[in-house]
């Protein structure tokens, strides 16, 4: 909604008494998806005693509180009706006033290193008093946070008959009514200067004496009891910890529960409550079903984290969301995360045979169910061409008949090769008499491959990871949903036999991206594969867990001026034309000078590629050479991935290596020469990992490279570059054997090293 308030919110704002007063008659209808929260308009958020103040009791957490002010005004700003429930008033106070007290402390028991008034001041401070110094100031806080913003707050104080007597509840409902309709942000909190921090009401709090309110014992149940009445769409609870766990957090076992349903009480142990508030995670998790009960949605979450408010407004997987929905009930990310670790040491445990025969039974099934598979595909492409989704991408999207048998070939080849993967002696070294070390190839662990609009990614990825026996979860594109289902149901029953079905899974699209890109426990590598855009904001987003990949595809052929013009022309047009999308595709053509001066190459060349309705960009230099040719290009660092390319000239050998290293992405370059010499110096200088001699640039393929096929092309310069099959998912861990060895024989003597190569075969 646009700021300041739309006629349309004033009109509604004329009538906000008559919605704002007493409970639903009917309950109203909650999110079921974090996805849905986006569309609140309505919030009440809490802040807990242990949000506002600081750890050290030492006044309040003013960076953290200025934070939560922000995301608030944002949100108010931005048409969103915002209100604020707030504790601290009496956790400050006493702050304050326990500093005076010290301060007021004679010398004698200042300094006195046995009389311990000091460290017992804060008890002596007296709550009441305490809610009125520091409600004050807490207020002015508010006002002035706020006050940046050009927004305004009004201070509203409550009681316990403020519910349940009929005159001061209606007046209550009243106020907050006008204060939305003014665009004021109400901040709310127990009056605890004229009652005790707790007080309970069980008397009937409405108006219609049909339902009875909850029992206010802390600023949960108050902004509970708020939310409801005032028709929220989303109610947040700030604490100090992330959500609701099984257990207390501290305990071993202890497991954050993403998703709280009715019936999960029974699964929960509480712990003892906030060491400087009133309340405990047993209130808060009564509070928050109590008003998802009443239509309100709810999110428990961690108010010390950054950007809490706005994350789970943009559906993120923070805190414990409370809903109704049984489908939100589906297994945790998490628990699919472990289940493919632990999937993955089964798959390592089985012999090079077992998982060879998994291979080859997803290879057969591919065949046999393929008109299942072509009936999924297909219910994608009718859906995708109603959206608009772009050629390239339906044509990454489509299967056939013929893609499924090349994959079946490829998935063959896998197994066959997948013998010598799991448990290869790299290095074996006889160290001394008695004690032999052994380097041997094992597992990453769990990969997370990400991966668009291609579902025949899904069974080549799943296949490398039973041939190197890594867990794996799969992310794909929503376009492909229904095909990567029908894929994965194959996939699934390959491995049945094996006991690791749980080793491979597909994620729902309804996990966002972020939350797994954050789960550096479950997960060891992280593979996108799709446009340079995902690729990079990938690998932005990823911190933690390594990511292999290539953010583009920026490929060169250089035409060496002792080229065979007619090879070349075939090479150039192989390039760019058999698969334009690809990232292995050319985007630029280098050219010697000498070709452009000296023979009709350079128009032959444009005249072939026009026929094949590629449009032509000059570079900068080529530019300046011709009088009347092709635009020049916007930029030489550019894949196109389409019927697009970029020609530039050159000088030399060294001046064609050199605009590679400038512009290129270090993913797949050509020379095409005649000499052997200035073959071997370009194939030895240009630091990509691909570079070919008198070969298409399209080879860069793990299927074509002989791999069976491939997880992705990386252009990292550790572990595995070009082209990664089953090499490069896996790595290596040392085993020692040794008889009683311990290291002290080798200081004094008593025992020598021998550091003799082994034989690896034996």
């Amino acid at each position: 909604l646009p700021f300041p308030f739309s006629l349309n919110q004033a009109k509604k704002a004329k009538n906000v008494n008559r919605t704002l007063h007493g409970l639903h008659e009917r309950k109203q209808a909650t999110f079921n998806e974090r996805n849905q929260l986006k569309y609140a308009r309505r919030l009440v958020v809490k802040l807990g005693s242990a949000v506002i103040t600081r750890e050290d009791e030492h006044g309040l957490a003013l960076g953290r509180l200025a934070s939560i002010v922000e995301q608030v005004a944002e949100y108010h700003v931005e048409g969103r009706e915002c209100i604020m429930v707030t504790s601290g008033a009496v956790a400050f106070g006493k702050q304050r006033l326990t500093q005076e007290l010290i301060m007021s402390l004679s010398m004698r028991e200042t300094l006195s290193p046995t009389d311990h008034t000091r460290q017992d001041a804060g008890a002596l401070v007296e709550p009441r008093a305490a809610a009125a110094v520091g409600q004050s100031g807490l207020m002015s806080l508010y006002d002035a946070m706020f006050a940046q913003y050009g927004i305004k707050i009004a201070q509203v104080l409550v009681t316990e008959p403020d519910f349940y007597n009929d005159e001061t509840r209606k007046n209550l409902f009243s106020t907050l009514s006008e204060l939305i309709h003014l665009n004021i942000v109400p901040i709310i909190n127990t009056n605890d200067a004229v009652v005790p921090p707790m007080f309970i009401v069980d008397q009937e709090v409405s108006a219609t004496g049909k339902k009875r309110g909850i029992r206010i014992k802390d600023n949960d149940s108050l902004a509970a009891l708020l939310a409801a009445e005032i028709h929220a769409d989303l109610l947040i609870l700030m604490s100090d910890v992330d959500g609701i766990y099984n257990k207390p957090p501290w305990e071993d076992g202890a497991r954050l529960m993403h998703t709280y349903a009715a019936g999960d009480k029974n699964l929960i142990k509480f712990g003892e409550k906030s060491k400087v508030g009133t309340g405990g995670m047993n209130s808060k998790v009564m509070a928050a079903t109590w008003a998802l009960d009443r239509g309100v949605s709810v999110v428990i979450c961690n108010g010390m984290q950054d950007k809490a408010i706005k994350n789970i407004l943009t559906g993120r997987k923070v805190g414990t969301f409370f809903t109704e929905s049984t489908a939100e009930k589906a297994t945790p990310v998490e628990q699919i995360a472990e289940n493919a670790r632990n999937g993955s040491r089964v798959l390592q445990n089985l012999s090079a045979n077992e998982r060879a025969q998994a291979v080859n039974t997803l290879a057969d099934l591919l065949v046999s169910r393929q008109s299942q598979i072509l009936e999924a595909n297909e219910k994608d492409l009718d859906e995708a061409k109603k959206s608009g989704l772009a050629k390239p991408l339906l044509s990454r999207l489509s299967l056939n008949p013929s893609k499924l048998e090349s994959l079946a070939k490829g998935l063959k080849q896998i197994a066959d090769d997948s013998h010598r993967n799991v448990g290869r002696v790299v290095k074996r070294t006889k160290l001394a008499d008695g004690l032999e070390l052994k380097q041997v190839t094992v597992p990453i662990g769990v990969l997370l491959v990400i991966f668009e609009s291609r579902p025949d990614s899904l069974p080549q990825v799943a296949a490398l990871a039973m041939a190197s026996g890594n867990g794996l979860l799969l992310k794909g594109g929503k376009e492909a949903a229904h095909s990567n289902r029908a894929l994965m149901e194959l996939v699934k029953e390959s491995l049945a036999p094996t006991g690791a079905s749980n080793a491979i899974s597909l994620v729902s699209t309804r996990d966002e991206i972020s939350d797994l890109l954050s789960m550096d426990e479950h997960i060891d590598l992280i593979i996108p594969r799709g446009s340079s855009e995902l690729v990079r904001s990938i690998q932005e987003k990823a911190r933690h867990i390594p990511v292999m990949g290539h953010a583009e595809g920026i490929c060169h052929v250089y035409v060496d001026r002792e080229a065979d013009l007619d090879k070349a022309l075939k090479i150039i047009r192989d390039s760019k034309c058999d698969y334009p999308a690809a990232c292995n595709a050319m985007e630029t053509l280098l050219i010697h000078e000498d070709l452009l001066q000296n023979s009709s190459f350079f128009t032959d060349v444009c005249n072939m590629l026009k026929r094949e309705g590629v449009k032509i960009n000059s570079g900068p230099k080529l530019n300046q050479l011709l009088t009347f040719g092709p635009p020049q290009a916007k930029s030489l660092k550019f894949e196109y991935g389409a019927l697009e390319c970029s020609i530039e000239v050159v000088k030399n050998l060294e001046e064609a290596i050199d605009h590679v290293h400038t512009y290129g992405s270090g993913h797949t370059d050509v020379i095409v020469t005649e000499n052997p010499s200035s073959a071997t110096y370009f194939q030895s200088n240009v630091d990509s990992a691909c570079v070919f001699h008198n070969a298409s640039s399209r080879f860069a393929d793990g299927f074509r490279f002989g791999l069976g096929a491939e997880v992705g092309i990386s252009t990292a310069r550790i572990h595995a570059r070009g082209p990664v099959g089953v090499e490069g998912l896996l790595t290596t861990k040392w085993i020692l054997s040794g008889v009683d060895h311990t290291a002290s024989e080798f200081t004094d003597g008593s025992r020598a090293w021998l550091h003799q190569s082994l034989p690896t075969d034996q």
